[in-house]
């Protein structure tokens, strides 16, 4: 037997398990290589926030419902509610102030806006191209935004 023969059968002995740990261990250089390039790419800008569109559907539907409970004949018994309701159009006002570029003002000790500066937001918003009912609720002095 010459050094050629016993290279040969080394060679057919040596491959399938060469074969199976390649197999093996592909995927996971396959993802190295994958995570190595994703960490060398730039960031992408995440947007802040929720779309643009979802908070002007929260405003609309918010605004909706404050004219329901306002225009009920139970004012006495819905205070409580028609309160949080203007909290929250006021928090989703804000939202969508910032996202559109727009000075929100500056809220309460509380947190809260007064029912003049939620009117003046919400004109301002309207101005800006964000959509809502023309009538929002008592908030407007003439009705229209």
């Amino acid at each position: 037997m010459t050094l050629l023969d016993a290279s040969r059968i080394a060679l057919i002995i040596a491959t399938p398990p060469l074969v199976i740990v390649v197999a093996q261990r592909t995927p996971r250089w396959w993802r190295a290589l994958a995570a190595r390039v994703e960490q060398r790419r730039p960031a992408r800008p995440r947007p802040y926030g929720l779309p643009i569109e979802r908070l002007a559907a929260d405003l609309r539907r918010l605004l909706r419902l404050h004219g329901e409970l306002t225009a009920s004949a139970r004012p006495a018994l819905c205070a409580h509610r028609v309160w949080a309701v203007e909290a929250a159009i006021g928090a989703r006002a804000i939202e969508a102030a910032v996202a559109l570029g727009v000075p929100p003002p500056r809220p309460d000790g509380a947190g809260l806006l007064t029912r003049a500066q939620l009117s003046a937001l919400l004109t301002d918003l309207a101005a800006a191209g964000l959509v809502l009912p023309a009538r929002a609720c008592p908030f407007t002095s003439d009705g229209r935004i």
